[in-house]
């Protein structure tokens, strides 16, 4: 270093830091005993996200209260509280989230073994679907069918009743026509009929 007071400017010693430098490196290269944290390839979500519950609902805060309990979505793998659902899906998402629960954000390459088993379990479960829509089809089709036939027998026996009721109408006027005849009535006057 010069130590003229005109040069204002700082000087490095060199030697120092190319041995400080020798020594970072020595220390780099050193084995480490510790190994390497071997996480799990990401995989799919097993559970719904459930973003719903809160929704249109009021909570009182105050400084007090927990911070799993505070206003929006807390995770509590990361210990921390999210404002608004879309940051929230955004987060559980994310790979700081997802490094938390022990996976990398690397994903498995699939064979295509796996795609035709996805696949082949995919077309079973559309046929369960199916099958499970035929019969909720076919049991409401039956039910209609003995709601009609319940509708049909009741039809009949009214229809049974008024013919029974007409008859016995019919009989009684026919009764009241031969009784008036008798008295030499043309009728009792309880009905207008042209006779």
């Amino acid at each position: 270093m010069t130590m003229r007071p005109d040069d204002h400017r700082r000087k490095w010693d060199k030697d120092e830091y190319e041995k400080l430098a020798a020594e970072r490196l020595i220390h780099q290269a050193a084995p480490k005993d510790e190994e390497p944290v071997q996480r799990e390839n990401l995989k799919r979500r097993d559970y719904k996200v459930d973003l719903d519950s809160k929704l249109g609902k009021s909570v009182v805060i105050n400084k007090n209260t927990p911070t799993s309990q505070s206003g929006g979505y807390y995770c509590n793998v990361c210990d921390c509280v999210v404002k608004d659902s879309i940051n929230f899906l955004d987060h559980i998402n994310g790979k700081k989230h997802q490094r938390n629960l022990g996976m990398s954000m690397k994903v498995e390459r699939s064979t295509v073994d796996q795609v035709k088993e996805r696949f082949q379990q995919n077309k079973k479960k559309m046929e369960e679907k199916q099958k499970d829509y035929e019969l909720e089809k076919r049991l409401r089709e039956a039910k209609e069918e003995e709601d009609r036939y319940k509708e049909h027998r009741k039809e009949k026996r009214k229809e049974r009743k008024r013919k029974a009721d007409d008859n016995d109408n019919d009989v009684a006027e026919g009764l009241r026509d031969e009784m008036a005849a008798i008295m030499g009535f043309s009728g009792f006057g309880g009905s207008k009929k042209n006779s």
